[in-house]
């Protein structure tokens, strides 16, 4: 299918403009740079009209946990992508700390081709690390594989990785990027010993910051980056929460220079710990929510251009699960659907630029994880397109959550600007609440 989108307002590389994107056999065939009055139109081709609207990149998520496999009563790829891509997201790298764990090249491909079968938007998936599984990871194809994850904290299974040679063997040897969960698990576990003999089972989910705390963030941050320098390793630490952190990184060095990136996920921009009163568990997530001081500082950063990019940590559980006391409830929660929504709040109150937000969400994952041809709006590059109306006011209720848990910590909430289309590798696959589920994603590839 041929398609020309007209009448947009283009968000891109740092620039606003009007204009028109030509769509054929999937790729951007032209950015046609225009009065939004005189658009060319063009023989064979199905027009979109954009109606004044923003058309931006698809936003492309490197850090979701989709569950699939093992844990389909959460989430599934199917349920999870549909999601994302009603939100904006074209493409999502997915998380290994599934069951079973994906610590072999066999469990890794499996997964490949389910979302070959299943997943509406373009997908990649992180091979995992364990203390003992380096001969798997170093058969990772850097060309067809987003990253290793490393846990430095605890997770599901047998993911967390303490041993001190393991890290350094998979820190030195690893040929592709390597993203990190960076917090202490034995600071972790002596504020959790504390406050288990002060409370009981009964731990107010106020403390939740203070058992995983900044030092545990700090302390494991630290930690990884020092690994980095030493073995000059392409590292990338997710979903960073706490001011003292963001002294680690660079601002200056432009992003295609950087060996060390860092991403900030939108709840923490988002929450801050005055909410655990209103959402308890709902907002329980590992690292934790921390202070507004914290919060603001990593919007700071996020501008000064030391947290490169913003991503979800989309991490679906049953609402069971969540409404359990603290310590048996879960850490995670459903957001891929919304994220962008989110930042373009913080566009409306003037927080932050439209211009930024592609940047962080669109650009930088791209520049980041070297993703071939995807995250810019250029000619000859896979057409990943989303169309936004930012003046569409909508309410987050169950009625239009697309979640495979069905809940959000942001029912109720109010949002101003709306995804009306979203193309994924040339094909429109959203288009105003109503889903084309014939051609599915592609799998990314890497310029490695």
């Amino acid at each position: 299918m041929k398609y020309q989108i007209i009448n947009a307002r283009i968000v891109n590389e740092g620039r606003i403009f009007s204009g028109s994107v030509l769509i054929d056999g999937g790729i951007i065939s032209r950015v046609i740079e225009s009065d939004l009055c005189g658009t060319e139109s063009f023989q064979g081709y199905q027009i979109i009209d954009a109606a004044g609207n923003y058309l931006i990149p698809g936003v492309i998520d490197d850090q979701v946990h989709f569950r699939d496999p093992g844990m389909t009563n959460k989430a599934d790829i199917y349920t999870e992508s549909k999601a994302a891509v009603a939100g904006g997201v074209t493409s999502y790298m997915d998380m290994p700390n599934t069951i079973p764990n994906t610590l072999t090249q066999d469990l890794l491909e499996q997964k490949y081709k389910h979302a070959a079968e299943v997943s509406l938007a373009n997908y990649s998936f992180y091979m995992g690390a364990s203390n003992n599984n380096l001969d798997e990871i170093l058969k990772t194809d850097p060309k067809t594989v987003c990253g290793i994850k490393v846990f430095m904290g605890a997770s599901t299974g047998n993911m967390l990785v303490d041993d001190p040679k393991a890290l350094n063997n998979i820190f030195q040897h690893s040929k592709l990027l390597v993203a990190v969960h960076c917090e202490d698990e034995n600071i972790i576990q002596h504020n959790l010993a504390e406050h288990t003999a002060k409370y009981g089972e009964n731990i107010p989910i106020i403390y939740h910051p203070i058992i995983r705390s900044t030092e545990s963030c700090f302390k494991s941050s630290a930690y990884a980056v020092e690994l980095a320098k030493k073995h000059n390793t392409r590292l990338h630490i997710l979903h960073l929460s706490t001011a003292s952190e963001m002294k680690l990184f660079d601002y200056k060095a432009p992003l295609e220079k950087k060996r060390i990136t860092a991403e900030v996920c939108v709840h923490h921009l988002y929450f801050n710990e005055s909410d655990y009163e209103r959402l308890g568990t709902l907002i329980k997530w590992n690292p934790s929510i921390k202070s507004k001081d914290d919060q603001e500082a990593l919007f700071h950063a996020l501008i000064d251009n030391r947290l490169d990019v913003i991503a979800t940590d989309h991490a679906p559980h049953t609402l069971e699960e969540k409404n359990n006391p603290y310590l048996k409830a879960p850490s995670g929660g459903p957001l891929v659907q919304h994220s962008l929504n989110i930042m373009l709040e913080f566009v409306q109150d003037k927080k932050i630029s439209f211009e930024k937000v592609v940047e962080k969400m669109c650009h930088a994952p791209a520049i980041c994880f070297q993703v071939e041809k995807r995250g810019f709006i250029r000619e000859n590059y896979h057409a990943d397109l989303v169309i936004v109306n930012t003046n569409n006011p909508w309410t987050v209720s169950k009625e239009n959550l697309l979640y495979k848990c069905n809940w959000s910590p942001l029912e109720g909430k109010r949002f101003n600007a709306k995804v009306t289309h979203t193309f994924v590798s040339g094909n429109l696959v959203y288009e105003n609440g109503q889903f084309n589920e014939k051609i599915k994603g592609k799998r990314l590839n890497f310029n490695r």
